[in-house]
């Protein structure tokens, strides 16, 4: 006869309850990947791109009062003392184009010798008076109106100024001879690098100024510096008139 004792029993019985019980509190749960391919099953005629699209803000166009914030914004361009002349002759140039096609306010200011342009009411663009204050900042350095006028046609037009002791630290007649090798005889090297970068150049003293495209710019400026660094003119003809054919095979 098998006989065992009570303890025994009762450990086996309730280790058999605990088992039970764990099997009742545990369920298996549903992989969420699984019903995320049923209901893609499911939805089948649903378009991803339409969804996707529906979640993107749809905003109504701002006017131009909002964007300025109701203020009205001013920019100041200082004229220095040998431009007054020529800014007193061409007004009437610079004047139409800044009030009749951007619609912005402008005035010279007699005391402080700047030119003074102001936002107002019937302003729409809101890059108006950047383009305006550019436009006058390449009249004052020295350009003719009608080339500092691409800056308001065209979006893409830059102007980009240096010291030619930049590029060389030089002096005396070392620094003549550069601005002269840039200028050439009657201007000529300064005509060709402008005709053929497509681009405008103001020698003003040792700076010089570059008005024209990104790409244009960048052109003109590397055979100026060569210029400066004393290439001699025939060989950065060459060089530019290189690179101007590679750049137009490109577009």
């Amino acid at each position: 006869m098998d006989t065992e004792n009570p303890s025994e029993n009762e450990h086996k019985a309730s280790a058999e309850m605990d088992c039970q019980s764990l099997d009742s509190e545990f369920k298996k749960v549903k992989s969420k990947k699984n019903n995320k391919r049923k209901r893609r099953v499911d939805d089948g005629e649903m378009d991803t791109e339409d969804a996707v699209a529906r979640k993107r803000p749809d905003f109504p166009p701002i006017s131009g009062d909002k964007l300025m914030g109701n203020s009205d914004e001013v920019r100041k361009v200082p004229v220095p003392g040998h431009r007054y002349t020529p800014l007193k002759e061409n007004w009437l140039k610079i004047f139409t184009p800044i009030v009749e096609h951007l619609q912005l306010q402008v005035r010279f200011n007699l005391k402080t010798r700047n030119v003074e342009i102001k936002t107002c009411k019937e302003t729409q663009d809101i890059g108006a008076l950047t383009k305006a204050a550019d436009f006058v900042k390449a009249f004052v350095l020295g350009f003719q109106v009608e080339d500092a006028l691409a800056l308001i046609r065209l979006d893409e037009l830059f102007l980009e100024s240096f010291d030619v002791t930049d590029v060389k630290p030089l002096k005396g007649d070392h620094l003549s001879r550069a601005v002269g090798r840039i200028a050439g005889k009657g201007g000529k090297t300064k005509f060709t690098i402008e005709n053929v970068t497509r681009t405008r150049i103001v020698l003003a003293d040792t700076k010089v100024h570059i008005l024209g495209s990104f790409q244009n710019i960048k052109m003109a400026r590397t055979a100026i510096c060569n210029l400066i660094l004393g290439s001699p003119p025939s060989k950065v003809y060459g060089n530019i008139r290189a690179v101007a054919s590679r750049a137009a095979e490109r577009f």
